[in-house]
């Protein structure tokens, strides 16, 4: 026997590329350290009675939804930099040691550390989460079905990591300490750093900066450098205007500007695409596709992401959830998304093989998506009729998971392969990143219309919710024949 053929099968994981081993247990931990520090987050900043900051819901609910807003925004610079200066290989690692490092400094019982850990949790996933994906599909240079179940073992890292995120956290925080819950989600980003630096060995190749792109560093790093001075100069000038009151604008008004800033330049950024960088008819229907998808995904993603914010206090403040004469943490409430997740993937990617030629339009799934997030909505403005004089049960929550997962299967995926499919071959990243944007958005507008809680019974601001994405949904399906007609046969 040959050495080769001695270490082949020790470079394997079940049939596939020993690195990504590798990249699953990274991922794995990031997702437990993100969705954990998740689960507490609005929960700890409105606490009055354990430690908390006692904050209003409205201050709180934009604060999460500002820094969810920069969980995915932060992943296109993320990503050039991986691109341009350091490698995705690297990316992942310094972001891991970021991340790593902001959850440990929200473990410090510390208002200034609070929101700095906050914000280094935030770079460091934005080098992390998008070149950890990238570097799967290096593993794979010949692509094709192995590529395809490769990112099948990766992706239920996601949930995995999810799912015990989810468990300890909440269980440690709400139950003792909301710093040890911070603290948890550091070990576990911490586990993922170990692990990667051992095993990066594994991944040979992959990952690594290519050599034309080393001859342009230098004038990569010229311009991470301005970005920066910029990016600090405005933070600065907003620091100083809102802590002196110059500005005349509260910290939840900010973050409204913000959401209309980034509708406004999405929506000029698409219009600068359509008219002067598309070549003919069919690239201009296909980029318009991505636009409506843009917009699809924002609205979705404020819905769906309202599981960390007026979900969450729901459950704390309105839910009944004692269990064998011990009260679960609220945080647990958002573990059925996961499990359902794990559960339901596989159905409904058989259903969509099943249909074959009957296959929903991409248009349609997107309707389907809304108009099942928006029935979740529903039943959750139905139960929570009333709860200012009774808690209700869990099974409200359980079912209104079950809706907003199953949307989640229909637009989600559809969303991000449909833009593979749809971009031009030269726009494939940027379109890419409009999804990215996208997410970015909802999020925030997600935190935004969490705050309402204090202003309006908690049943209308759902029925409201449920109202806008049935509606949604609708206009989707009306317009579907139009949309499909844009994407010129891509399926």
């Amino acid at each position: 026997m040959s050495s080769s053929e001695a270490v082949t099968p020790r470079a394997q994981w079940f049939g596939h590329p020993r690195g990504l081993s590798t990249l699953f247990f990274t991922e794995m931990w990031e997702r437990f350290s993100y969705y954990g520090m998740r689960a507490l987050l609005v929960l700890f900043m409105t606490d009055a009675a354990r430690g908390g900051f006692a904050m209003d819901v409205s201050q709180a609910s934009a604060i999460y939804g500002l820094y969810t807003f920069g969980v995915y925004a932060l992943a296109l610079p993320g990503g050039w930099m991986a691109d341009r200066l350091i490698g995705k290989k690297k990316a992942v690692l310094w972001g891991g040691i970021v991340i790593a490092l902001g959850h440990y400094t929200l473990a410090i019982n510390n208002e200034i550390t609070f929101f700095a850990g906050l914000f280094l949790v935030v770079i460091g996933t934005g080098l992390l989460k998008p070149n950890v994906s990238a570097v799967v599909g290096d593993l794979y240079p010949d692509g094709g079905a192995r590529r395809d179940a490769g990112f099948s073992i990766f992706y239920s890292g996601i949930n995995i990591g999810a799912f015990l995120g989810q468990i300890i956290c909440p269980l440690l925080g709400e139950k003792y300490d909301w710093h040890l819950g911070f603290g948890a989600a550091a070990i576990g980003m911490t586990a993922g750093v170990i692990q990667y630096v051992l095993g990066q060995k594994h991944l040979e190749g992959a990952g690594d900066l290519p050599e034309e792109a080393r001859a342009e560093t230098a004038s990569g790093w010229r311009i991470l450098n301005v970005g920066i001075a910029v990016f600090v100069a405005i933070t600065a000038f907003l620091w100083w205007g809102m802590s002196s009151g110059a500005l005349g604008i509260s910290f939840v008004e900010l973050v409204e500007y913000l959401g209309y800033s980034v509708t406004v330049l999405a929506a000029i950024y698409f219009a600068c695409i359509l008219i002067f960088v598309c070549r003919d008819s069919i690239e201009r229907g296909r980029v318009a596709v991505i636009a409506c998808l843009f917009v699809g995904a924002a609205i979705f993603w404020s819905g769906f992401e309202q599981a960390g914010s007026s979900m969450n206090i729901f459950a704390r403040d309105f839910t009944d959830r004692v269990m064998f004469n011990w009260e679960l943490p609220a945080g647990w409430l958002q573990n059925v998304n996961a499990v359902l997740i794990i559960v339901l993937a596989p159905v409904v990617g058989q259903l969509w093989v099943w249909l074959a030629d009957r296959n929903p339009s991409i248009p349609v799934k997107f309707a389907l998506g809304l108009v099942l997030l928006g029935m979740g909505f529903l039943v959750l403005a139905w139960g929570s009729v009333g709860v200012e004089e009774s808690k209700v049960g869990m099974r409200w929550l359980v079912v209104t998971y079950f809706f907003h997962s199953v949307g989640e299967l229909c637009l989600s995926p559809v969303g991000l392969s449909s833009i593979t499919k749809l971009s031009p071959d030269r726009l494939v990243s940027q379109m890419m990143g409009t999804w990215f944007m996208g997410a970015a958005l909802g999020n925030l507008i997600a935190g935004l219309v969490a705050g309402r809680m204090e202003n309006m019974p908690i049943s209308r601001l759902f029925y409201v919710v449920a109202a806008f994405m049935i509606g949604a949904g609708i206009v989707f399906f009306v317009v579907s024949p139009l949309i499909k007609r844009w994407t010129h046969g891509v399926k």
